[in-house]
């Protein structure tokens, strides 16, 4: 297990009870009590870590590395009932974006989201979890293919942004985004959307647009990262927490400026301390959300998504 900066006392306690543990085993020294006290004391030190959280401290938590990431989600979710399905058929196939049909407690999804890798060699070959335009128009092929046979649609949104590189713009990354947004207000299938690690800029938004949008509750969603913003306003990152808490982009500010409908929890700790326990509770929101949209018609499912996001940005004095 990796740790944080702010993780470190709890590090520090656990490393406690390990050699605790240990000293109990190899000699005859009743060590119960001790072991107790410690663990006692570890829980405390995490419910007072865990709860009083930063903005930038839950930016951190986001791109933990052992945090599941989207591939993570979908063989957890569907297990051998995924099927990957490649290419845009314009260009290539986008390893940063991935997506397939699959079963998610018995009915059919189609599932599409952002992969980042887990090693250098993974990281570089998923362009670290960056899409190119071709990677915004293989999702956009699945969604109208969705459509087309009537399955719902899930994305797992995973992104420190779209590719800025020059050939994304020579291949018009703007317009493949631009026309994902366009295209997915008016997709005639329920769309549930699931922000399970960072939400950053088009490059979220391009897979972003859901009729139930939900955020884990150690993710962020903001139009720019607070490293970006920092560098753009004071010309360097080192004010980067400050930025974080201005961008108002955790999932409780998300939920009170009512640009998502609901709050996954995460176990104590972050999702990467208990995987299953995740696993199963996004599951539950995502049969929650199709439950609540599957008896629509396809003109009250277009009608209350135009509403939904119609209503965004309305403020009183």
């Amino acid at each position: 297990m990796e740790y944080l900066d702010f993780e470190l006392p709890i590090k520090e306690l656990e490393d406690q009870l390990e050699k605790c543990v240990v000293i109990g085993k190899e000699s005859d020294v009743d060590v119960t009590n001790t072991c107790k006290q410690i663990n006692k004391k570890l829980e405390e030190t995490k419910r007072n870590i865990y709860k009083n959280l930063t903005a930038w401290q839950r930016v951190q938590l986001s791109r933990h590395p052992n945090r599941p990431y989207t591939l993570d989600h979908i063989h957890a979710l569907c297990g051998d009932t995924f099927l990957e399905l490649h290419g845009d058929r314009g260009f290539k196939d986008d390893k940063a974006m991935v997506g397939g049909l699959g079963k998610i407690a018995g009915q059919s999804f189609m599932i599409i989201g952002q992969q980042k890798g887990y090693n250098t060699k993974t990281r570089q070959y998923r362009n670290f979890g960056m899409a190119n335009p071709e990677g915004y128009r293989k999702a956009l092929r699945l969604m109208k293919m969705a459509e087309k046979f009537g399955i719902p649609v899930v994305t797992l949104v995973d992104t420190p942004g779209a590719y800025p590189g020059l050939e994304a713009e020579e291949r018009g990354q703007g317009e493949a985004i631009a026309r994902n947004i366009f295209e997915m207000v008016r997709l005639k299938v329920p769309v549930i959307t699931i922000i399970v690690g960072e939400g950053a800029s088009g490059g979220a938004l391009g897979i972003g647009v859901g009729d139930r949008v939900y955020m884990l509750e150690n993710t962020w969603y903001s139009v720019i990262s607070p490293e970006s913003c920092s560098s753009i306003l004071w010309k360097s990152w080192e004010y980067k927490e400050q930025a974080a808490e201005a961008l108002k982009l955790t999932s409780s500010d998300m939920k009170k400026q009512k640009l998502i409908d609901d709050i996954i929890p995460e176990p104590l700790g972050g999702a990467h301390f208990d995987r299953e326990s995740t696993f199963k509770t996004v599951e539950q929101y995502i049969m929650k959300g199709y439950n609540e949209l599957k008896d629509l018609s396809t003109e009250d499912l277009l009608a209350q998504r135009y509403e939904k996001y119609l209503a965004m940005g309305h403020f009183k004095d």
